[in-house]
């Protein structure tokens, strides 16, 4: 069985867009540049596409020094940088998590609010907060994430799911929002492996990943219909009858350092 890297994908903003690269250096807490910025409301809690599905038509792409949002209803833009330096910092809260930040500049908090149609401001997690994984799963950090500073999925996986769904509600990868992407193998191999290498760095998949309202939102229109979720409730349910919870990826953290590049062999080590 020939298991490969087949893409990686960064989200610099939270629940934001994001975009795919050639390779990606790993760092302590995740990807570089993935999930470092976030929207959080006036009482400093996170802001997702559970709550405002406006958001997944913002979309990021790389720039020489950052990165660019683009609005795709409309085509409107706005330049960030990869890092804050500068700035108030605050605390945010992300789920039961509470991390200090810094405060970006006004007027992009009014840009991001006008798009989405929510007061909010536009955050920066600095090198120097540390967050914490569940300790039931791993010692790790993560950035902004949910809880997690991997997740893992198999191409084969959302070919058996689509299946499933059939042809007129096909879901794409987007919908899951992976972080690296297997080519090869078995629909849902990812459920069994507790560790990988990909290429000369190694990764443990610690969590199923729960699957909520967001993979049922449309990535450039905000509209939301019943799939995969639907799909997902007869076959990928945990905690038996009455339970609601769906599982679809496996949250991960790296092990080591290094870079990983779309096409590295992938291989379980189990």
């Amino acid at each position: 069985m020939i298991l490969s890297l087949a893409s990686i994908h960064v989200y610099p903003v939270k629940s934001l867009g994001g975009f795919a690269v050639q390779e990606a250096t790993l760092t302590d807490r995740g990807l570089e540049h993935d999930r470092r910025w976030m929207l959080v409301d006036n009482n400093g809690r996170f802001i997702s596409q559970r709550e405002v599905p406006s958001m997944a038509c913002l979309h990021t792409s790389t720039m020489a020094s950052g990165f660019r949002v683009t609005d795709v209803r409309d085509g409107a833009t706005i330049d960030l940088p990869w890092s804050l330096a500068d700035g108030e910092f605050r605390h945010a809260s992300v789920w039961d998590d509470m991390v200090q930040v810094i405060e970006g500049p006004s007027r992009h908090a009014l840009w991001f609010g006008e798009r989405i149609g929510v007061p909010c401001a536009l955050v920066y997690m600095p090198d120097q907060t540390k967050r914490a994984t569940d300790p039931d799963y791993a010692a790790a950090f993560t950035s902004l994430s949910d809880a997690f500073p991997y997740l893992i999925i198999s191409q084969a996986s959302l070919l058996d799911l689509n299946e499933r769904i059939g042809s007129t509600q096909r879901v794409p990868m987007d919908r899951f929002r992976p972080n690296l992407v297997i080519a090869g193998g078995t629909p849902f191999q990812e459920d069994d492996w507790r560790r990988i290498s990909i290429g000369t760095s190694h990764f443990d998949l610690v969590k199923p990943c729960a699957r909520c309202v967001i993979t049922t939102t449309e990535q450039y229109t905000g509209q939301r219909g019943k799939e995969p979720l639907r799909t997902l409730a007869n076959f990928r349910k945990r905690g038996g009858q009455g339970s609601s919870r769906v599982d679809f990826g496996m949250n991960a953290i790296g092990t080591t350092g290094g870079t990983v590049r779309v096409g590295d062999a992938v291989q379980p080590i189990n």
